[in-house]
């Protein structure tokens, strides 16, 4: 056996080990991937090694092919087989499957509604399927994988012991694996909610019976008491769980990795407005468009100059809006792209949006792409809630603003001034210092959390 095989397995025999139970893994897409595929990387280095349990059939919408490259060598992947009821939703819908990556592609894999959950135009086919949804799968469709994944997770723990357990959810149901593993198991289980679960925008929208809600809180209620640690993403969630449990809440933001970021991009012309990932069309900034517009029509160079760029999965109902403002001829839509792709667009944005979703529970998310604007140090123009999580990053290390969706002054006076700045080639970035969510960083909170709950 060669010398660095001796040398690999000696540095993974000293390592703890943790069990990581989520449903999205490469060569799935989007930040939910993301944020433990990141972890993955980072936690040999520090003293961890990650044993992925994964579906080996999953329901994909989106492929980022890249990100399979961020998996550490010391990473152990374990799959199962899952009962996907969403296969049976996509034939009532006359939509192929999402599980064939030979038809899958980043082109075609985001045509699906952004928001169809709370999306105001359903047909009674959407009604009935999400009926069935939020009241007989609770809470979610991949429900139907916790007693397999349990009978099958304890087997495998006993030739292949773990020293902690790590579940991440949404799907909301990834917990009860743990919840009811740590209880057969005696093993410490971290709960970690990258969005909330009943105070989750889309919860009001699943037309649950007063029994489905009472479901959905008790399992909640829970996971939350029976964790050994709740790690919320964001400060107002954070908040929100401490309130709720005893269990000790801490809180790991999304973040980003440098090493994605230490590219040289050569900046175009433009004046490029840029959007990454999800646009749902209850976040549609019309105020923005309108304020385009105008500017369009007042100023020539400006209107040459202007590019829209949407790089990811965007509702019609957006690009429809941007169109009808007339300003279909500075849009471009590239639809779905992997991670590369949009981190380089990132780079070459003049100007970087991030519209919210005006539902109120979204004023305590943290968009995961957030971060990601950040190190890219180009001005960020939020549009939500001006007393939120987001608005809050945003003004602490002066990246940007954050405007009220109807707030056309503002929007205006900055756009204008955006501009100036621009053409004199003084358009700099003034953020402050972000080093602490670099996933590094965050990985070492991770692991000194993991270490806590693993002492004798």
């Amino acid at each position: 056996m060669p010398d660095s095989v001796h040398i690999k397995l000696k540095i993974m025999s000293d390592m703890k080990r943790v069990l990581i139970v989520t449903y999205y893994w490469p060569p799935s897409g989007g930040s939910g991937v993301q944020r433990w595929v990141k972890f993955a990387k980072y936690l040999p280095a520090n003293g961890w090694q990650p044993v992925i349990y994964t579906p080996e059939n999953p329901e994909l919408t989106t492929i980022d092919k890249t990100l399979a490259d961020e998996i550490p060598p010391e990473a152990e992947i374990v799959k199962n087989h899952i009962f996907e009821p969403y296969g049976i939703y996509r034939k009532l819908m006359g939509q192929g499957s999402t599980t064939d990556l030979k038809t899958l592609t980043a082109a075609n894999a985001g045509k699906d509604e952004v928001n169809p959950i709370n999306g105001q135009k359903k047909s009674w086919k959407q009604k009935i399927s999400l009926f069935i949804r939020g009241n007989f799968f609770i809470p979610d469709p991949r429900v139907m994988w916790v007693r397999p994944s349990v009978r099958f997770l304890k087997k495998y723990l006993e030739e292949h012991p773990v020293d902690a357990i790590v579940t991440t959810g949404p799907p909301q149901s990834m917990h009860l694996i743990g919840l009811r593993l740590s209880k057969a198991t005696g093993l410490p289980w971290v709960a970690d909610f990258r969005d909330p679960w009943t105070r989750m925008f889309y919860f009001k929208h699943l037309g649950l019976t007063a029994f489905a809600e009472k479901k959905h809180h008790r399992l909640e209620q829970a996971v939350l008491d029976g964790a050994t640690r709740v790690v919320a993403v964001s400060p107002l969630v954070q908040d929100e769980f401490k309130a709720m449990t005893k269990t000790p809440v801490e809180l790991i933001t999304n973040g980003y990795d440098e090493e994605d970021f230490k590219k040289d991009v050569d900046l175009d012309e433009n004046f490029n407005i840029t959007h990454t990932g999800l646009f749902a069309s209850d976040g549609n900034p019309e105020t923005l468009w309108r304020v385009l517009a105008q500017k369009c029509e007042e100023d020539e160079e400006f209107r040459r100059s202007l590019r829209i760029r949407l790089v990811g999965k965007t509702d019609r109902e957006i690009t429809d809006s941007i169109e009808a403002s007339g300003l279909g001829g500075n849009l471009k839509d590239f639809g779905y792209q992997d991670h590369e792709t949009a981190v380089r667009e990132q780079l070459n944005a003049t100007i970087l949006i991030l519209p919210l979703r005006k539902e109120p529970e979204y004023r305590a998310v943290l968009p995961g792409k957030l971060f990601e604007y950040l190190a890219s140090r180009r001005p960020i123009l939020g549009i939500g809630q001006t007393d939120g999580a987001m608005a809050r990053v945003v003004s602490e290390t002066a990246s940007g603003v954050v405007y009220d969706w109807d707030d056309e002054k503002k929007i205006r006076t900055w756009i204008d001034f955006c501009w100036e700045e621009f053409k004199n080639d003084e358009l700099h970035d003034n953020t402050s210092d972000i080093s602490r969510f670099t996933r590094r960083n965050l990985t070492a909170k991770l692991a000194e959390l993991l270490n806590q709950i693993t002492e004798k």
